[in-house]
């Protein structure tokens, strides 16, 4: 466990998914999708690796931001930093002059989640355990000696967030047998991206009701009549009994979210995703209550700066459904409270994945959730996007539809260095010989 750290880099990789329209929503019409990658090695030979999701621009900048926090990192062992966890959240997010640019939000947090994602995942490897399996294995304090509790006591306690673990091992072993056995449920997002032809839309939701997928996500906000059409489309070809949810990436003002989706109420949607901007909690809170006698929820999180945020969304009973993002929150910690808080409001997770690697990782945040904090998988799912995983040496497994845990030890983040080196920007061949972008 000593495992000193001696080196932290980070290199800028991108995939030219805007080119086929891969991940097009109504305010964001060309991703490239993106990550900033993380790589620390230690004395001892072991690696871990980690990574923040982008867009494209603006990778350059969050790299910065890793590389403006790494001496925070290097030369730290990893018992040092594991034995107070918390401290160590704590000493990089609360720099004195870095939290400026935060605190505790946008690129620096992003920065932060890249770090700590790699650090998990070299907890894991020297652990020789899935990182979903390494927090199943924890001890309810220890769990909750990685979280940092300050700005949601109000909120949760670590008294109570203790009392929520300790409660959830009664059948822990046996909600672990189970998600072993058949795996947890998920949804698709990659048969309606907004920038798809109708054509292209029929054969995936076709191919997909084949592989036994009965939960779809649809893109929706630019256009309502549009939006009337595509819903109509999608509902008459998965059917009156499966699961349709419609998603808005922000696009709409609070009263035209109400209408728009009331519009779009005959589709029967479980939820409307990103309404409106993900900051507006009250803007949120109006159009969940305008929204609850059309049996309609409301669901955010994927842009949700941070753990008080998230408080404060659950406090006002702003959303129905809290959608967790492992790289936008700082890591696993500041999860580990997300999580937490949900239960004890009654809300269901349901993670954010997709773009490159999220798919990856979060499927071990909600693996540890249903098996040691919820116990239901009641409304509870978690989105997958059929993109990218073929550049990962743990690329993650799906199975009628539900993710099947990791065996693989870590945090399932680590890319082909062979990927890498093809997408790295703007060096990389793909962007050299290709794009010229």
């Amino acid at each position: 466990m000593l495992h000193k750290i001696t080196s932290l880099t980070v290199r800028d990789v991108r995939f030219p998914t805007s080119v086929e329209q891969h991940g097009s929503d109504a305010m964001h019409t060309d991703p490239d999708y993106s990550v900033a990658y993380v790589v620390v090695d230690t004395d001892c030979g072991l690696k871990g690796f980690g990574l923040t999701f982008t867009l494209g621009k603006g990778t350059e900048i969050v790299v910065c931001a890793v590389e403006a926090v790494a001496g925070l990192v290097v030369g730290k062992s990893l018992q040092e930093i594991v034995t107070d966890f918390r401290g160590f959240y704590r000493l990089l997010t609360s720099d004195g002059q870095m939290r400026w640019l935060g605190p505790e939000k946008g690129v620096v947090q992003m920065a932060v989640a890249a770090v700590l994602n790699a650090v998990w995942d070299l907890w894991a490897r020297a652990e020789g355990k899935p990182l979903w399996k390494l927090l199943v294995d924890m001890d309810p304090k220890q769990i909750v000696s990685c979280i940092d509790f300050r700005y949601i006591t109000d909120a949760l306690t670590e008294e109570e967030a203790v009392d929520i673990l300790m409660k959830a091992q009664e059948g822990k072993q046996r909600r672990e047998d189970h998600m072993l056995q058949e795996g947890y449920p998920a949804y698709t997002t990659s048969c309606a991206w907004l920038g798809y032809s109708d054509q292209l839309l029929k054969q995936l939701c076709t191919d997909a009701l084949k592989s036994g997928w009965t939960k779809f996500k649809v893109k929706v906000g630019a256009d309502l009549e549009d939006d009337k059409r595509r819903c109509r489309l999608i509902r008459q070809m998965i059917g009156p009994d499966n699961t349709l949810m419609i998603d808005a990436n922000q696009r709409w003002d609070v009263a035209e979210a109400i209408s728009w989706v009331t519009s779009l109420a005959e589709f029967k949607p479980l939820w409307i995703e990103e309404p409106t901007s993900p900051d507006d909690i009250l803007g949120h809170a109006a159009i969940s209550k305008a929204l609850a006698p059309l049996g309609i929820g409301v669901a955010t999180g994927e842009q949700c700066h941070n753990r008080v945020m998230f408080k404060q969304f659950l406090q006002a009973s702003a959303l129905q459904f809290v959608q967790i993002d492992s790289c936008r929150l700082g890591s696993v910690n500041e999860n580990l409270a997300v999580m937490l808080m949900a239960h004890k409001f009654r809300v269901p997770v349901c993670p954010h994945a997709g773009g490159v690697g999220l798919c990856e990782l979060v499927q071990h945040l909600i693996l540890f959730d249903y098996i040691c904090v919820s116990g239901s998988l009641s409304n509870r799912m978690c989105e997958y996007v059929d993109h990218l995983h073929e550049h990962f040496t743990s690329p993650v497994v799906i199975q009628d539809a539900h993710y099947m845990p990791p065996k693989d030890p870590g945090y399932s983040c680590e890319m082909l260095e062979s990927s890498v080196q093809r997408h790295q920007y703007p060096e990389g061949d793909v962007w050299t010989l290709n794009m010229n972008k």
